[in-house]
C-alpha cells in the first residue's frame, strides 16, 4: 500500500522481475551513468560525501563511486535479488556499501544523513499524489542542508509503461512543482537510454538543490 492507501506494486513485483533474467537485461540497464556519474563529482567532490543510491538496485553506479574514491555510500532498493546482485558483482568491495532493502517511501533514513540523494528510474514508477508527498518528505527529512538532489525519470516522449507498470513522464518544470519550494532547480538535460531490448527511452536528469 502507499502512504495514502493506494495499492501499488511492491518487493514482490520487482523480485518477480530480477528473477525474469539477468539485471544487465533490464530496460534500464545502462554500462556507466556517465551522467550522473559527472554531476555528483561536480557538487560534491569531497570523497566523504554520504551518498544514497535510492532504488539503486543492480546499479553499476556504486562500482564507478568506489573506483573514484567515494567512501560513504548506501544503497537502497525494495528488491532483495537487486541488492544481492550488486554485492555478488562488487565481491569483497561489498563490504564498504551500505545495503538497504525497504521501500523509500516507507524507509527509515537518518535525517539530515545524505549530502547527495540519486534517483534514477524509481520516482516515475509513483502514480499516487500520496506516494510522492511521503517520497519528498523522505528527501528532506534525510537530506542535508544545502544538498543536493539528482532526479532521473521518463521525459515528456518516454513510455507510458515499463516493467508491467505505468509511469509518469516529466518535463522540469513539473519536477520542480513535485519537489516544492525547498528545492532550487539547478540544471535539467534530456538523455536518450538505449535498452538492452534495442528501444530508445527519453528520460529527463534534474539536478536540484535543497534549500
Amino acid at each position: 500500500m502507499s502512504a495514502g492507501g493506494e495499492t501499488r506494486p511492491g518487493a514482490a513485483h520487482w523480485e518477480a522481475v530480477y528473477a525474469a533474467g539477468p539485471a544487465t537485461a533490464a530496460s534500464w540497464h545502462r554500462a556507466h551513468l556517465e551522467l550522473s556519474l559527472a554531476w555528483i563529482e561536480r557538487v560534491t567532490p569531497q570523497r566523504d560525501a554520504a551518498i544514497l543510491d535510492a532504488g539503486g538496485g543492480a546499479s553499476t553506479l556504486v562500482d564507478d563511486l568506489l573506483a573514484l574514491g567515494y567512501r560513504d555510500l548506501t544503497v537502497l532498493d525494495i528488491a532483495a535479488a537487486a541488492l544481492a546482485a550488486a554485492r555478488k558483482r562488487l565481491q569483497d568491495r561489498a563490504a564498504r556499501v551500505h545495503w538497504v532493502e525497504a521501500d523509500i517511501v516507507h524507509a527509515g533514513l537518518g535525517a539530515g544523513a545524505y549530502d547527495v540523494w540519486h534517483d534514477r528510474a524509481v520516482f516515475h514508477y509513483l502514480t499516487a499524489a500520496s506516494a510522492r508527498r511521503a517520497y519528498v518528505a523522505q528527501l528532506a527529512r534525510a537530506l542535508k542542508p544545502g544538498g543536493h538532489v539528482l532526479l532521473a525519470t521518463f521525459a515528456p516522449e518516454g513510455p507510458q509503461r515499463c516493467s508491467g507498470l505505468p509511469v509518469m513522464r516529466y518535463h522540469a518544470a513539473a519536477l520542480q512543482a513535485e519537489v516544492g519550494a525547498g528545492f532550487h532547480l539547478i540544471e535539467s538535460r534530456e538523455e536518450l537510454h538505449h535498452t538492452p531490448g534495442g528501444t530508445r527511452q527519453p528520460f529527463l536528469y534534474t539536478l536540484f538543490r535543497a534549500g
